[in-house]
């Protein structure tokens, strides 16, 4: 991908997705953007509200480039639907038939994927001497597949893929299995027994969420001999990761995957590597209500 000018200093971007009005991703895109000396704004187009539908995603890409964007944040439910819009996919994007981060450049609209690369950053920062265990990942979304991608290519041993659709937790596996081999992955159905052979679980459901109260993993199957991970963060504390934690588990909650698919998104838009530590401080402002800077100066 070509980086952009170096006087450019300005950026107009926006997320494309249903039910997003309180996304975090705006306030941390635009905040350090400022932090960054860059004057960056950043708009949310909310499918619930547009009545935008996927087969107007070409319209939309249209005129976001018509009007000056220079990228998009996609999210549910369009990652896959955007995929066969583009000009150009990065090969992580290709395996994953999705893209989270489309930047206009030289006249072409760019897929890239940062889901699974912030998981993987958030991982290692949170439990580095796990990078090579054997994991249930229970959930074979769009979020599954990101996560398991991520798992894999920093060396999870293997990845068992559970999902209450199992024909969708054969298609992730499938998915993964051709970049990562037969062996490193597989469907499962018998939860029990695939813990029983893991050192790690992660929840890539949206049971947890505000809105999903529960947990997608029995209370009896979670021990302090697995360390626990959530991709939800409404809220940060799910049940799961609240069980987790009072059963001795080591805990990687969603936080870390939301800033971190958030700093691999803004050094693509802006060609400009982020402060991590700084964005995910302003993450930690922005979910426990303190008042941010310029909030304060206000």
């Amino acid at each position: 991908m070509s980086a952009p000018l170096p006087e450019q200093t300005s950026y107009l971007l926006g997320l494309v997705g249903a039910g997003i009005g309180a996304s975090l991703t705006p306030a941390m895109q635009e905040r350090e953007g400022r932090e960054s000396g860059l004057l960056l704004s950043y708009r949310i187009i909310d499918a619930e509200k547009t009545g935008l539908r996927a087969e107007d995603l070409p319209e939309v890409l249209a005129w976001a480039r018509r009007l000056g964007f220079d990228g998009l944040n996609v999210t549910h439910p369009f990652k896959q639907a955007v995929v066969p819009l583009l000009d150009d996919l990065s090969d992580d994007a290709a395996d994953l038939g999705a893209v989270n981060t489309v930047v206009f450049r030289d006249g072409k609209a760019l897929g890239r994927n940062t889901d699974w690369s912030g998981y993987g950053r958030a991982f290692r920062q949170a439990l580095p001497d796990a990078v090579e265990d054997r994991v249930v990942l229970v959930g074979a979304g769009g979020a599954g597949v990101a996560v398991g991608y991520g798992l894999l290519e920093q060396g999870a041993e293997h990845v068992a893929v559970l999902d209450a659709d199992r024909d969708r937790a054969d298609a992730c596996a499938v998915r993964l299995a051709k970049r990562f081999g037969d062996d490193r992955v597989s469907a499962v159905e018998d939860l029990e027994r695939a813990l029983a052979d893991a050192q790690g679980l992660v929840n890539a459901t949206p049971i947890g969420m505000l809105g999903h109260p529960g947990t997608a993993v029995p209370g009896r199957l979670v021990h302090d001999g697995l360390w626990v991970s959530d991709v939800v963060y409404f809220p940060l504390e799910t049940e799961l990761v609240r069980l987790a934690r009072s059963r001795g588990c080591r805990v990687v909650p969603g936080g870390g995957m939301a800033v971190h698919q958030a700093v691999g998104a803004f050094e693509y838009f802006t060609g400009r590597v982020p402060d991590a530590d700084r964005m995910s401080r302003h993450f930690a402002q922005l979910t426990s209500g303190e008042p941010t800077t310029a909030e304060q100066s206000a």
